[in-house]
């Protein structure tokens, strides 16, 4: 098979700054063997694009297990009564169906120029999907208690099997993580650290996704205390920090690992800035639909940038987002925030999730060696901005 050559408007390696009518050769496998300019080469021999050529797209959150529920919860409930629904109706489907929807939301990243994906796991239903290695999974078996230590034992012992029969298949890997502060006791947290310790691995946790999680460790107030007590789970022994929730996750979780903080829609400045000081491997993942979809709000991201936060693109699941699109969610962030660039947002949806799940030797950039796919995205290539129009499509699929 004869080598191929994808020039563009503009290739963005992201590591380094853009190439104007650049060339990406690779070798038949889609390995990159070089980045030159069109000027070396036979027009003929080219396949160009007008727009951009970006590295394959990188969701760092998503539950692809999930996906049977498109629309079945409302939109705009909030936080918790969502979780309700999810919980009173994920098992009205059969298996057939459970795997089927998995089928398609994977087509539906794949068609959307996705490459990998941070999928949250509370139970094994997307092993046999993942086992197939047509994108990259790094799992996140996801473990909760509602707060109560004395169901640390048992509720590691139901979650578990997500993660131990989980084969980490073409590059994949698995952690064993905690669901949110306002969901796992002191004593599953450290049962989780005890099977995460060794090598460096990342954990992932949703983090300040309504402004009841703040309440609750701050002054033991707000909503959670009364949904705990409506699904007879109430905080007996519970005292608040007097400090925002971020602060009990990091009180419980290993600086060593890469964190990725998910949501975050309640983080300040100053949550930003303490979690800077107590890891140098932290991660910010934004899913700025399902945040709209649940609760009608977004991040700071003001905040976030101006205290140089390594921001990274999640989609959440289909439950609680219209479609499966990391491109769609950089539409949402810049029409609503347009002081940001276009490809300040391919730098989060690439490099920095890559980084976010090390895929990063891999994936996230245009670099001799690499093997990241090629993604097409038909901006105007002399301003780049994302208009309701804009698409994605993988031209050449990551190794």
């Amino acid at each position: 098979m004869a080598l191929q050559k994808i020039t563009a408007d503009w290739i963005v390696p992201v590591t380094q700054p853009p190439v104007r009518n650049g060339v990406v050769i690779l070798d038949p496998s889609g390995r990159i063997l070089d980045l030159s300019d069109t000027s070396e080469h036979d027009p003929a021999g080219l396949q160009r694009y007008s727009g951009i050529i970006v590295p394959g797209l990188i969701n760092t959150h998503c539950h692809l297990e999930l996906s049977h529920m498109r629309g079945v919860a409302p939109t705009g409930t909030g936080l918790l009564e969502f979780i309700r629904t999810v919980v009173t109706s994920r098992d009205t489907a059969s298996a057939d169906v459970i795997q089927q929807a998995i089928s398609d939301a994977e087509d539906e990243m794949h068609a959307e120029g996705i490459v990998a994906v941070g999928d949250i796991a509370n139970r094994p239903d997307t092993i046999r999907q993942k086992d197939r290695g047509r994108l990259r999974y790094y799992t996140f078996a996801e473990c909760f208690d509602f707060l109560r230590d004395e169901e640390a034992v048992r509720a590691l012992a139901e979650f578990r099997p997500a993660f131990d029969h989980l084969h980490p298949v073409a590059g994949g890997q698995k952690s064993l993580v905690p669901h949110a502060p306002y969901s796992v006791s002191p004593t599953l947290f450290r049962l989780l650290r005890e099977v995460m310790s060794g090598p460096r691995a990342t954990i992932s946790i949703h983090n300040q996704e309504t402004a009841g999680e703040n309440e609750l460790f701050q002054h033991g107030g707000g909503p959670i205390p009364a949904f705990y007590d409506g699904i007879q789970r109430p905080l007996q022994d519970f005292v608040p920090l007097g400090q925002t929730a971020i602060h009990y996750a990091m009180a419980h979780l290993d600086p060593d690992h890469r964190t990725l903080f998910v949501h975050n829609t309640q983080t300040t400045r100053e949550d930003i800035q303490a979690a800077r000081a107590w890891s140098e491997h932290i991660y910010w993942a934004t899913c700025p639909n399902a945040n709209l979809y649940i609760e009608n709000r977004l991040p700071d991201y003001k905040a976030f940038v101006e205290c140089d936060a390594t921001m990274t693109i999640g989609t959440d699941s289909l439950t609680s987002n219209w479609q499966l699109s990391v491109l769609e969610e950089m539409k949402t962030i810049q029409r609503l925030n347009s002081y940001l660039s276009t490809e300040t947002l391919v730098r989060w949806a690439t490099w920095n999730g890559a980084c976010a799940l090390g895929f990063d030797r891999e994936l996230g950039s245009i670099e001799k060696g690499k093997a990241p796919g090629l993604v097409h995205i038909d901006v105007d290539p002399e301003d780049w901005r994302l208009t309701p129009s804009t698409s994605a499509r993988l031209v050449v699929s990551h190794h």
